[in-house]
């Protein structure tokens, strides 16, 4: 058979490709985690502009302040996601071209090397507006109808 020497060169790739496919899924945690800090914060919002109306003079500034913080939120975690979609991107186009490189004997090491170190930059990003989007949603006060 013709493929039989590519076996154990596929072999060694797909052990190789575990550690990425762990990272895959850690980052679509992550995913899911941002997907539930904006629904919170979209629901937060609706909230506010529903009552907006309806509200006492002194208190629309209050509310207004809060809608603006939770615009940056929403931002923050959109841009979040963005950028954590970017590295599981990169971390399936290394895994594509781990096998890739073993089935046409090519050496696309850096290659490889290059879509890692893009896919831990994204992540990196992922994870500091993350922790911006949480500094903001800890440290802004909420609104509260007197």
């Amino acid at each position: 058979m013709a493929f039989d020497a590519h076996v154990p060169e596929i072999a060694g790739v797909i052990q190789l490709a575990v550690a990425p496919v762990f990272l895959l899924t850690a980052v679509g945690t992550v995913i899911a985690a941002l997907n539930i800090r904006l629904g919170r914060a979209v629901d937060r919002r609706r909230v506010l502009e529903q009552k907006l109306p309806s509200m006492p003079a002194q208190e629309v500034q209050s509310a207004r302040d809060e809608l603006q913080t939770i615009a940056r939120r929403i931002r923050y975690v959109y841009l979040a996601i963005l950028s954590a979609v970017i590295s599981a991107l990169f971390v399936c186009m290394l895994i594509a071209g781990a096998f890739l490189g073993a089935f046409v004997r090519s050496d696309l090491s850096y290659t490889i090397g290059a879509m890692f170190v893009f896919a831990m930059l994204a992540l990196t990003a992922c994870l500091l507006l993350f922790v911006r989007e949480i500094f903001l949603a800890v440290s802004t006060p909420r609104h509260v109808p007197r």
